[in-house]
């Protein structure tokens, strides 16, 4: 996969390393302020689903470099692993993100507050948004800091 002769890979990974700490970060606020859960549902869940399909994009075209130029196998071992395991986080972050905009409700942009709804399982999910946010940002670091061992060797 190529665009315009350059590897869609490393142009794709920088959707997932823009995206991915924005919708981190949008799952933390949408868990810890309250008052912005009515702003930031849709947010929220568009940054994961975005950075999701960025992830698949990003893996499909690594393979497919990997594909191309078989002689760098065995300096790309580690970070085909770290983004394989960012690909698994990305997709659970979708189904976390969509769980916490089901369950957290928060007050709405409503000025009598209809609309608004809390569940039982307010806690959990801002415990599950949080772990979910964190551990998205800690593997597209492994994942890019693997990426840029094997581009750099530094």
């Amino acid at each position: 996969m190529e665009l315009n002769g350059v590897p869609l890979h490393p142009l794709v990974v920088h959707a997932v390393v823009v995206l991915g700490p924005l919708g981190a970060l949008t799952g933390l606020a949408y868990a810890f302020v309250p008052r912005w859960r009515w702003l930031l549902r849709w947010p929220l869940v568009v940054l994961a689903v975005a950075t999701a399909v960025a992830t698949l994009v990003a893996v499909a075209a690594g393979e497919d470099l990997l594909a191309a130029r078989p002689e760098l196998a065995p300096i790309v071992a580690e970070h085909e692993e770290d983004g394989e395991l960012l690909r698994l986080w990305a997709l659970g972050y979708v189904a976390v993100a969509g769980f916490a905009a089901w369950a957290l409700g928060g007050t709405s942009a409503l000025a009598s507050g209809r609309g608004a709804r809390e569940t039982r399982l307010g806690i959990p999910a801002m415990l599950l948004l949080a772990v979910g946010a964190v551990g998205l940002v800690v593997t597209i670091y492994l994942a890019g800091d693997s990426g840029a061992q094997a581009v750099w060797g530094a």
